[in-house]
C-alpha cells in the first residue's frame, strides 16, 4: 500500500512538471506595461485583465539568424587566414633582414679587400692551383680589385 501511494505521488509530480513546462510562457514573450488602480506602474509578461490601457515595452526577440553558423565559420576562416598571413609576413621580414645582414657583411669585406689591394706597402698573396702561396703583382692586384668592384655593383652594395 505504501508503495502504491509513492508511485501515485511520483506520477503526480511528473504530471505537474510536464504541466508546468507546457504552461510556461516562451522566453521571447512580449513585456507589457500599465498603471494599476493604485497608480503604480506594473510590468508583466501577461496583458492586464479588463479594460486597462497598456503598452508593449519589450517585443518578441528577433528571429535567430539562419546563416549564423555559416557566417561564424567564414569569420573563423578569415581569422585563421590573417594569422597565417602574419606568420608568412614575419618569415619574409626575417628572411629580408638576414639577407640584408649578409649583404652588409659581404660589402664590408669586399671594401676591405679592395682597400688592401690598393696599398703598395703590403705584399698580397693568393693561393694557386697547387695550394701554394704566390705573391700578387700589380696586374693581378688590379684584376682582383676590378673583380671585387664588379661584384659589389652587381649586388648593389650601399
Amino acid at each position: 500500500m505504501v508503495r502504491a501511494v509513492t508511485s501515485i505521488a511520483a506520477g503526480f509530480a511528473t504530471l505537474a512538471a510536464i504541466a508546468t513546462l507546457v504552461a510556461a510562457p516562451p522566453a521571447s514573450a512580449a513585456l507589457y506595461k500599465w498603471v494599476d488602480a493604485n497608480g503604480r506602474v506594473v510590468y508583466s509578461d501577461q496583458p492586464p485583465m479588463g479594460n486597462v490601457k497598456s503598452e508593449v515595452v519589450g517585443g518578441a526577440s528577433a528571429p535567430a539568424n539562419p546563416d549564423a553558423v555559416k557566417e561564424m565559420a567564414g569569420k573563423e576562416a578569415e581569422f585563421k587566414k590573417r594569422q597565417l598571413d602574419r606568420v608568412d609576413d614575419a618569415k619574409k621580414a626575417e628572411k629580408g633582414r638576414l639577407e640584408a645582414q649578409r649583404l652588409a657583411a659581404f660589402c664590408q669585406q669586399a671594401r676591405a679587400q679592395v682597400a688592401g689591394l690598393g696599398r703598395v706597402d703590403m705584399v698580397m698573396f693568393r693561393v694557386n692551383e697547387k695550394g701554394e702561396r704566390v705573391a700578387m703583382d700589380e696586374a693581378a692586384r688590379r684584376t682582383e680589385g676590378e673583380r671585387l668592384e664588379q661584384m659589389m655593383r652587381e649586388r648593389k652594395c650601399p
